[in-house]
């Protein structure tokens, strides 16, 4: 039987203590298996962006289950949640999140060397190529357009073919032409890496992509 590539039971984020306490997430269970593309619709506060970030390790449930890949996300420590997110969870962000320092080429290759990955150039090389970026290996951020990021950041998260993929509002920096572009490319490309795909958006038709799709309001899935 083959796990799911996200279980969440009765999962709970309070950030704060005392008058200032504030409950995120008010008991969310969600079961994304594999192949499957859920795309999570809700507005600006309602939680989408926390549910998000504690599926990918990047925050702490205060209560209830995550697991991820069959790996319960609260008892790992950073190290290892680093090098799973390098090896098998690839994550696309709203704000791009490329090392201003680094060329294209080696944001793409970051992930895969701290994961230890075999073959980071080569594999960052092909999937540079398939964004359509082969030109622009030796860029930095700066001299790239914002849908040029996003197409980077698309490539670091694809080129260790993980088997999750998650993305936060993969086009709120860009106009509706270029998102619609990097949407076909990120469903295109989620596709060919073989991976289920999680999306978090507020918008309509950035959800109409996915297979399934579920809303998020106040901090309770529904749908």
């Amino acid at each position: 039987m083959t796990l799911p590539l996200i279980s969440l039971d009765d999962v709970r984020l309070t950030l704060g203590t005392g008058a200032a306490r504030t409950e995120i997430l008010r008991g969310v269970s969600l079961r994304v298996e594999a192949g499957e593309t859920v795309a999570i619709l809700g507005a600006s506060g309602s939680g989408k962006s926390s549910l998000m970030s504690i599926v990918a390790g990047l925050e702490r449930a205060t209560s209830g289950t995550a697991l991820v890949l069959g790996e319960d996300m609260s008892a790992l420590g950073e190290d290892a949640l680093a090098r799973l997110r390098g090896r098998s969870i690839g994550v696309v962000l709203q704000a791009f999140h490329l090392l201003p320092t680094m060329t294209t080429l080696q944001n793409v290759m970051v992930p895969m060397e701290l994961a230890g990955a075999p073959e980071a150039l080569e594999r960052a090389r092909a999937e540079l190529a398939a964004v359509g970026l082969a030109a622009r290996e030796s860029h930095y951020p700066t001299q790239l357009s914002g849908g040029e990021q996003q197409r980077v950041a698309i490539a670091r998260a694809t080129a260790s073919r993980p088997q999750l993929l998650l993305a936060d509002e993969p086009t709120g920096n860009l106009d509706a032409a270029t998102g619609a572009r990097i949407i076909d490319l990120l469903f295109d490309r989620v596709a060919a890496a073989g991976a289920g795909l999680l999306v978090i958006t507020h918008d309509p038709a950035v959800a109409d992509r996915a297979g399934r799709i579920l809303q998020i309001a106040d901090g309770l899935l529904v749908g």
